[in-house]
């Protein structure tokens, strides 16, 4: 049986979405006992379920095999423009939704067709060199991870002394990506004051308090500054790279892309190092067996599929009626896809074994298809060094709370840690420097100066500016 299929029946048996009952997103379930309220779901439902969103009505994909089909979209059935969104077109999205921002981004995530494909190409070619570890860019990159993470950890331990108390989440799995931000766009790194507001703005829009607005705007002003002198003046760096895969790339779109990239490397990584974290600690998942035998990325992969870090993938629209289990879905109705869900559906869960040493590469937690991540080898190399230099630099690290105590945020897409409170014990004194080959040693001399830990470091200012130290 089709996982989806294009109807022509001249009506469905129910009534339409918006009049349908339908079950809140986020409720208490949802944030600290997910795999409950997806079962319920889809005991109740099936494979897709009428949700509201924010005060938004909306159809939840859960079903593995459904939503692997809507993400691969082989006959071009689901549109990712808003302007495919009947209710966006008639007026009747309320103009304080809080995801219209997101669905209005016109970024690549909200294109279709050659549009889509132009600025992906851009993607691929811009994080090329960051993402081959052979180049000298990722090398250097991958040099200044570690650093960040081996001083947010000497910081930590200097606040906590060598055994104590310390927040993982905001004291280190979160700033470090913020930092990493600063150099794919080419301004971290030089001890610039614009720098790190750029990162302390990043820092409030990602805690969605009350300065996250006005904390938005001068993001996306200062990103557009970025972008616009990448124009003028390329560099090594991403938008710069990008500019030169596609050089009718305009300034505009290119502020669109690196304002996406802000928050996918910023939160996106961030939760995703949380989460592995998390799951090593509570050790149900595999991850602690995995990370206990050197084996990292194992880690990282099992943590992704049983806690993905968007849990729920953004919007797309139906361009033509669909049905999907019980449902028909109506040409324009928004549609939600649950990479989380799914990875619980005994579809997924059946080809999956327990004791075996490899987890399932067939998760969702990285999408598929026409809009898979591009990025997914940098988070990935991002984490890797973050949870290693943590694991490396702490002889014992426990929960501070019983695992089903820990303090989950509600967010329509995003599942992480508000935090990540543990109890350390420090393993030795400072980290000894790793040895760079003589060819990186050549390349080094410069970005050793402008990173190197001290009183007035970038990683001590950003966490003085983020009241961390």
């Amino acid at each position: 049986m089709e996982p989806q299929t294009p109807q022509a029946d001249p009506a469905p048996a129910h009534p339409p979405l918006e009049a349908l009952a339908v079950q809140p997103l986020l409720n208490r379930d949802y944030e600290s006992r997910p795999a409950v309220f997806y079962e319920r779901l889809r005991g109740e439902y099936g494979p897709v379920a009428p949700v509201d969103v924010l005060g938004v009505p909306a159809w939840l994909v859960i079903g593995y095999a459904q939503t692997l089909d809507i993400l691969r979209d082989t006959r071009g059935i689901w549109s990712r423009r808003v302007e495919s969104w009947r209710r966006y077109r008639e007026g009747s999205v309320p103009a304080d939704w809080p995801m219209l921002p997101v669905v209005e981004s016109d970024n690549s995530g909200f294109r279709d067709g050659a549009d889509s494909t132009r600025l992906r190409s851009a993607w691929s070619e811009g994080l090329r060199p960051f993402q081959d570890r052979t180049r000298p860019e990722a090398k250097s990159l991958e040099r200044a991870i570690r650093r960040y993470a081996d001083e947010l950890i000497s910081v930590l331990s200097e606040n906590g002394g060598p055994s104590g108390w310390a927040d993982l989440s905001a004291q280190y799995a979160r700033p470090l990506p913020l930092m990493v931000i600063g150099r794919l766009l080419g301004t971290g790194g030089n001890g610039g004051n614009a720098d790190d507001e750029l990162i302390i703005d990043l820092w409030r829009v990602m805690d969605a308090g009350p300065e996250a607005q006005e904390a938005s705007a001068r993001l996306v002003a200062r990103v557009a500054d970025v972008c616009a002198a990448r124009v003028a003046s390329p560099g090594a760096d991403l938008p710069s790279y990008m500019l030169a895969a596609v050089p009718d790339l305009t300034a505009e779109e290119l502020t669109r892309e690196m304002a996406m990239m802000t928050g996918l490397v910023g939160d996106v990584t961030g939760t995703l190092i949380c989460n592995t974290i998390t799951e090593v600690l509570i050790g149900e998942t595999g991850a602690r067996d995995s990370m206990s035998a050197g084996m990292i990325q194992e880690a990282i992969n099992r943590a992704s599929a049983a806690n993905p870090p968007m849990a729920n993938l953004s919007f797309r629209w139906a361009k033509s009626d669909v049905r999907i289990g019980r449902f028909q879905i109506a040409a324009g109705d928004p549609v939600m896809v649950s990479p989380a869900a799914a990875h619980l559906d005994p579809a997924f869960t059946a080809s999956t074994t327990p004791d075996s040493i490899y987890s399932s590469r067939a998760h969702l937690a990285w999408s598929a298809g026409p809009h898979a991540c591009l990025g997914r080898d940098l988070a990935t190399t991002i984490t890797m060094i973050a949870v290693e230099r943590l694991f490396d630099r702490f002889s014992s690290l426990r929960l501070a709370l019983p695992a089903d105590q820990l303090p989950w945020r509600s967010s329509p897409l995003m599942r992480g840690l508000r935090s990540l409170p543990v109890t350390y014990e420090l393993a030795g004194g400072a980290p000894e420097p790793r040895p760079a080959a003589p060819a990186e040693a050549e390349e080094a001399p410069e970005e050793t100066a402008a990173d190197e830990g001290g009183a007035d470091s970038m990683v001590r200012r950003v966490l003085r500016l983020m009241r961390l130290s």
